[in-house]
This record gives structure tokens, C-alpha cells and sequence, in this order.
């Protein structure tokens, strides 16, 4: 179903792409947009790995986890999903530009998924609250008193994204400096 990496000598393992996605900040959700136009939008989120990603081996597919992020109840991203729940996410862990050989050293992660919109406080409350300590620890009195409130006045949404396929590639500069290095 999924297309196989053409430079797998450059494909990173599972337990990478969890490890780039656990600190990554931003990634950007991509979406089957209006008039069949892709719409892409950069976006905060939390990873939730699947059981198994610790391990060696690369865990079956279905079980990579999840990645979750707040946004407005209405709009463009709203609408996308709801019309097709089918998403991909990407996320570049390193992009440095190397002029003089003309390259880049870079590293990246892109999951491919199917997108709901949750429902239930207790469900909003854990995602809501997942996003804040990632993005705001140290604060936790404060951002969980921001998700009560936007819970009770009914203004929060909150999407989970299940990874049913994920892959990550390193370029040929920075695999050659890790090898150097091993």
C-alpha cells in the first residue's frame, strides 16, 4: 500500500523516526484541501509512540502511535479532515545547506495516517493537556486551568492522528559523518 523507500541505505529505523518525533516541535500536516488541492499547514503536537517503538525491532504496522495537536473547531484544517481522514505529517529533524558541496545534511520523519476529531472531555482534557506539557512545563497550573475553561465553554478541539505508516531518511553527508563516528 505504501510506496518502499528507493534509497533504503539512507532510511533510518522506526525507533529514529520515534525519537526525531518525541522532540520535534513543529511538523506540517498535510491534507486533502479544497478543490482537490493539497492543503499543508505547519502545526505544535505531541507523539504518543506505540508499543514496541523501544524495542530493536520495528513494531508492527498499526502500532506506531499517535500524534495529537489542539486547533480552532472551524476552518480550513477542520473541513479537510472532516471531508477525508486520511493525512500525512512530516517533520525535518535537521536541514543544514553544505554551499560548497552542494547538499544538505538533513534528517527527516513522514508518517502517514487517518485523522479524528475527538470527542469527550476526558479525551480532550488528555490531549489538550499532552500538547501543554510538552510546550508548556513548569506552567502545568496554568495550562490546565486554560483546558477546564475551554472545555466548559465548549471551544475545544483536539485531533489525533493514528500512524498507520511512518518512515524517516538521512542524508548522504550526515550518514557519512555518523559512520565516521562509530
Amino acid at each position: 500500500m505504501f510506496h518502499e523507500m528507493r534509497r533504503k541505505g539512507q532510511q533510518i529505523s522506526t525507533k529514529e523516526c520515534a525519537e526525531i518525533l518525541t522532540r520535534a516541535k513543529t511538523g506540517v500536516l498535510g491534507l486533502h484541501g479544497d478543490d482537490d488541492y493539497p492543503y499543508t499547514v505547519p502545526v505544535n503536537f505531541v507523539y504518543t509512540p506505540g508499543p514496541g517503538i523501544e524495542g530493536n525491532g520495528d513494531p508492527a504496522e498499526g502500532s506506531l502511535g499517535t500524534i495529537g495537536f489542539h486547533c480552532a473547531k472551524t476552518g480550513h484544517k477542520i473541513d479537510s479532515i472532516r471531508r477525508n481522514e486520511k493525512v500525512s505529517f512530516t517533520v525535518v529533524d535537521m536541514d543544514e545547506i553544505m554551499p560548497r558541496e552542494r547538499t544538505t545534511k538533513y534528517c527527516s520523519v513522514i508518517v502517514f495516517g487517518r485523522a479524528r476529531i475527538l470527542e469527550g472531555e476526558e479525551n480532550l482534557r488528555r490531549a489538550a493537556n499532552a500538547v501543554g506539557a510538552k510546550y508548556s512545563a513548569g506552567y502545568e497550573d496554568l495550562y490546565m486551568e486554560e483546558t477546564e475553561d475551554t472545555i466548559r465553554r465548549g471551544t475545544l478541539c483536539c485531533v489525533e492522528i493514528t500512524i498507520d505508516h511512518m518512515t524517516g531518511k538521512i542524508g548522504k553527508e550526515l550518514l557519512k559523518e555518523r559512520n565516521r563516528k562509530e
